[in-house]
């Protein structure tokens, strides 16, 4: 998503012009590529699929709203599967219409999370629970730190249900430390996102993430606390930015590689 204006052959070659061993990749671009010729083009690229984005959205109080969307991720676990990711990131789902309860909302995330983890296991795929910034928990995501995902996520077995660590999401916690090391105790880091955080927001703040270096986010800091976790997997860069999507895609690429050099490593 961070070059989403590159179709997923484009993205293909960008990443292997430049060295770039391993790509995540969303749902929506896949389906519109063709999950198996998708499949075929990044494995034949050499390339790894780190995660697939997204799964989800399991707060609805509907019994058949709450039936389509474990119908759906269950379709999304079978695309990770295919892809031959191991790791499905999910966005939980904000409050349903009407509701102010977020309590309520969480637990239906848990009875979610029970019923797919066995489905998940059985493919080989992570379900990864990603707290998003509080700004988000009405209409998005009502699980917002990192220690509300690791609530929900210890209630399974830490193979198949763990946690994303985004900076964007997290950068602004006091107690981030503490969980980092929390997740990483339990084996529940399956995946790591970097963005940056930049202000003034965007009259749109799904698409007011920074490239990396343009805001406050202490990447190297953030590196550091996971990776002295042990955690060794992959390292995602996700940016939703309209002024990087109206650029040109490889130059954006490149400059996302060069910013991860000067800024994370």
């Amino acid at each position: 998503m961070t070059v989403k204006q590159l179709s997923i052959p484009d993205l293909v070659k960008g990443c292997t012009d430049l060295g770039v061993p391993a790509v995540a990749l969303w749902r929506e671009p896949v389906a519109e590529h063709g999950l198996h010729t998708a499949a075929r083009l990044v494995r034949e690229a050499g390339l790894t699929v780190t995660s697939l984005c997204r799964g989800g959205f399991f707060t609805a109080a509907d019994p058949a709203e709450r039936a389509r969307a474990l119908d759906d991720n269950r379709a999304a676990i079978d695309e990770a599967a295919t892809l031959g990711t191991d790791t499905l990131v999910l966005v939980s789902g904000g409050l349903p219409p009407g509701s102010r309860d977020l309590f309520a909302a969480r637990e239906r995330i848990a009875d979610a999370l029970a019923e797919l983890w066995p489905y998940a296991a059985q493919r080989g795929v992570r379900l990864a629970i990603e707290p998003l910034h509080p700004m988000y928990a009405a209409d998005r995501c009502v699980v917002s730190t990192l220690a509300q995902a690791l609530d929900l996520a210890e209630r399974f077995p830490s193979e198949w249900v763990g946690v994303v660590v985004d900076t964007y999401h997290l950068w602004w916690d006091d107690t981030i430390e503490t969980h980092i090391t929390r997740a990483g105790a339990g084996g529940r880091i399956h995946s790591f996102q970097l963005a940056d955080w930049t202000t003034p927001l965007p009259a749109g703040v799904l698409t007011g993430r920074g490239q990396l270096g343009d805001g406050v986010v202490d990447f190297r800091w953030f590196r550091d606390r996971v990776e002295a976790t042990g955690f060794t997997g992959p390292i995602e860069i996700e940016i939703f930015n309209d002024d990087m999507w109206s650029r040109d895609g490889q130059e954006m690429l490149a400059q996302t590689v060069a910013r991860f050099r000067e800024h994370a490593l």
